[in-house]
């Protein structure tokens, strides 16, 4: 079966092609194109994300998007056997924009189509990897990007458990706001991690939240006033490149150090030997450097996907879309988005049971 999946979200207007036989197959899915059209160049001026300007840029990309995602795996909408779309969280206009090209491409086809949270496409996106040989159910997944935090125990396909989630602000978050008061530009993550190259990691001590042995959840708040406050204390010093890779490095250490360490003592809880790193914080070095050097002490297994797959695109969806439908999902053409959609709605029972969806769904 093949899938196209559109994913628009946020500020990356996307599409792909993903093939796919089932489980039964023991093949793994194939990626057969992956287009995305970023929009950093419309938003950068504004430190962030500008809900109407994101809205008005996926309306002009999204057509060329998907043609090129056709063009590039060489199939023909008739070749399609279904349309995979994100039907939320994110952004209304985005998810609209999304919704409404994935209908009219199903419904003109004839073929089902499938909404997808949009966490749960980042859930699958580490299967798309090639090299991930031993990647399967059951296992731990850190979820971390602009606006999630979560660290989820996944039984089986729709089978989760939420183990731990912030209280509070999103890593992603915590990364924009350090990156603003550094003077830095957006998107932060990438900017305090090319900042903090070469700077010591030991220099300052920033607060690690919500510290205890057996805690799984995050806070990222106090972290964020520990930077402002240090900042203002030293006002001088911030003309010295030196001081500010040092601190770039201290705060980034901070935000890695909760997230391996609680993500570790998620397995140790659940009993897993394997974890998945997924969104786009999952792309930053340092977090993987961690990671991977606790996981190994306890003989924990860790998958990234790669980093082509660890920011929004249409691979995940497609791929979301691609199980949900073999798992006898589709949906009808009433289907709406929702710009606020917790996850827990989509978790399914052990006993094979959904549970009870959104309207629409």
């Amino acid at each position: 079966m093949r899938a196209l999946g559109i994913e628009s979200s946020c500020d990356e207007t996307a599409a792909a092609i993903v093939e796919w036989a089932g489980v039964e197959s023991g093949l793994r899915p194939r990626l057969q194109a992956n287009v995305v059209h970023g929009q950093v160049e419309v938003h950068a001026r504004y430190g962030g994300v500008v809900p109407e300007l994101a809205s008005r840029a996926h309306m002009r990309n999204i057509g060329p998007v998907v043609a090129e995602a056709l063009r590039v795996a060489g199939v023909t909408p008739a070749q399609l056997d279904c349309v995979a779309v994100t039907a939320g969280p994110g952004l209304i206009g985005g998810l609209l924009t999304g919704m409404a090209v994935a209908k009219g491409l199903a419904m003109g086809l004839g073929i089902p189509l499938v909404g997808v949270h949009h966490m749960e496409g980042h859930l699958m996106s580490p299967f798309l990897d090639e090299r991930a040989g031993g990647m399967d159910f059951p296992f731990v997944a850190l979820l971390v990007s602009g606006g999630h935090t979560l660290l989820l125990h996944a039984e089986a396909f729709g089978v989760y458990r939420i183990l731990g989630r912030t209280r509070d602000d999103a890593v992603g978050e915590a990364f924009d706001k350090g990156a603003r008061l550094l003077g830095l530009g957006y998107p932060g993550g990438p900017a305090i991690s090319a900042l903090a190259e070469g700077g010591n990691r030991e220099a300052f001590r920033f607060p690690r939240g919500l510290s205890g042995r057996e805690q799984v959840d995050f806070s990222f708040s106090g972290l964020k006033t520990a930077l402002r406050t240090f900042l203002g204390q030293h006002p001088e010093r911030m003309a010295e490149e030196s001081w500010r890779r040092d601190v770039a490095a201290s705060y980034q250490e901070a935000i890695v150090e909760v997230l391996a360490t609680r993500s570790i003592e998620a397995c140790r809880q659940s009993g897993e030997q394997r974890l998945i790193v997924a969104g786009g914080v999952g792309a930053n070095q340092r977090l993987r450097e961690v990671l991977l050097e606790r996981a190994n002490k306890v003989g924990v297994q860790v998958y990234f996907p790669p980093l082509s797959l660890c920011t929004d695109n249409g691979a995940m969806i497609a791929l979301a879309g691609l199980r949900r439908l073999l798992a006898g999902y589709r949906d009808d053409w009433d289907l709406n988005v929702q710009a606020r959609w917790p996850v827990d709605q989509i978790i399914k029972k052990k006993e094979g049971v959904w549970g009870i969806p959104p309207p629409g769904f």
